[in-house]
């Protein structure tokens, strides 16, 4: 059996001091905003007792989903390599950028430079994404939707060339019987993708991929809220799970820092996955058992 953590959106506070010069771009919006709204709301206190917690689950492998950082500034990616250094070794830790890790032009460069030990693996090309992570009989494969976008915009594109990259190796995974996990920021169905300001852009072709090819399940981030959904797959609908902003307070949010934590097991011929659910609850800060379903 593998156990499977999924977090996301991490947020890392407080900003780094910030010079004047850093302003002059798209990063003047989400400095403005931190101030007057998401800097009250994303705890550094909240997500270190998150993860304490996550890691008392000790497990195999943990996935985040993207937006490690705020304004994509180079002290913010050199913290956020500090910052997975202390969760896990590269071989117990995957990641995939999210829309605020390429917030500006050149931002994913750094990103990459800074932390990208954590968003590789086995590749067809000379390509960062996709790429692929192995434990036994599951496959992550780790998909980047960030794109540098104008201000206001918090959208994600894949790319052609990217999803060709995708099908050929889902359609390789799935020949050789691997529980297949595709990793995403921005969130595939069909309701919240067609968002032009927040979604993403190219998510039927996304859509067309695994429709194609298939998958065992999909984690996203983005939304900051926890939620379970469907696209349809290959061999039937393929579960989309998102989960809540892992900084997140308990205080003014409807949704505060959470957790997934997935036991996977091949049984015979068929797949089991369990997912639990953790996190904090609107008044409070205990961290709880919040749910416990079966995905297969």
């Amino acid at each position: 059996m593998i156990t499977l953590a999924h977090i996301s959106d991490i947020h890392l506070s407080p900003l780094p001091r910030i010079a004047l010069r850093d302003l002059m771009s798209k990063r003047l919006t989400g400095w403005l905003n931190w101030q007057l709204k998401r800097g009250r709301g994303m705890r550094r206190d909240t997500l270190s007792a998150l993860i304490a917690h996550l890691k008392a689950e000790a497990p195999d492998m943990t996935a985040i989903t993207g937006d490690l950082v705020n304004l994509a500034l180079d002290d913010e990616a050199a913290r956020a390599a500090n910052w997975l250094a202390a969760l896990g070794s590269p071989q117990s830790v995957c990641a995939i950028p999210g829309n605020h890790d390429a917030y500006v032009r050149g931002a994913l460069d750094t990103a990459l430079a800074a932390y990208g030990d954590y968003m590789r693996g086995e590749t067809l090309d000379k390509n960062p994404f996709p790429y692929v992570r192995r434990l036994g009989d599951i496959a992550l494969v780790g998909v980047s939707s960030a794109i540098a976008t104008p201000p206001f915009f918090a959208a994600g594109k894949v790319g052609a060339e990217q999803l060709a990259r995708l099908r050929k190796l889902l359609h390789l995974l799935g020949d050789a019987n691997y529980f297949r996990v595709v990793m995403i920021h921005h969130p595939p169905y069909a309701d919240y993708a067609s968002s032009r300001r927040k979604g993403l852009w190219d998510a039927g072709a996304f859509r067309a991929v695994l429709q194609q090819v298939g998958a065992e399940m999909i984690l996203h981030g983005h939304t900051h809220v926890s939620s379970i959904n469907a696209i349809d797959g290959l061999a039937g609908e393929i579960p989309v799970i998102g989960v809540a902003a892992a900084s997140a307070s308990p205080e003014g949010h409807d949704a505060p820092g959470r957790y997934n934590l997935f036991r996977i097991e091949k049984v015979g011929t068929a797949w089991s996955c369990m997912m639990r659910e953790y996190g904090y609850q609107r008044i409070g800060d205990d961290i709880a058992m919040r749910l416990q379903m079966r995905i297969y």
